[in-house]
């Protein structure tokens, strides 16, 4: 069974760090594009960051840039997102997802969810005092 399985998620103060992880079970993570996704409360689900298939390309929206950071290690079959100067207009549930068919090489579309075949469960990050 294909599955996707989030964690690391939680309550962190404004200015604090968090690493989302984002583990695969059933396939390999490496041969797909992995995005990360956030739905805030009210709000439609956005585009967050994402990662080539090859794991070369990596984009992220504006409003994260220069503050989180996507890896993937092959070895673990799982994609992490490092998350630092957290805002509390991060607060949302964030999902990873997983394409076997988009770019190899590049990462242009991070807000498109267009070619995102497997899903998680999510994960609540809570950006509080």
């Amino acid at each position: 069974q294909l599955q996707l399985v989030e964690s690391g998620g939680g309550l962190v103060q404004p200015g604090g760090s968090l690493r989302l992880s984002c583990a695969a079970s059933g396939f390999k993570l490496a041969y797909y594009a992995i995005g990360w996704f956030r739905q805030a409360p009210g709000k439609e689900r956005e585009g967050v960051s994402c990662i080539s298939r090859s794991g070369e390309g990596t984009n992220y929206a504006d409003n994260v840039k220069g503050r989180f950071t996507i890896s993937r290690d092959s070895a673990q079959n799982t994609v992490y997102l490092e998350m630092h100067s957290l805002k509390p207009e991060d607060t949302a549930v964030y999902y990873c997802a997983a394409g076997g068919r988009l770019e190899y090489y590049s990462c242009s579309g991070v807000e498109s969810e267009v070619g995102y075949d497997y899903w998680g469960q999510g994960t609540q990050v809570t950006v509080s005092s």
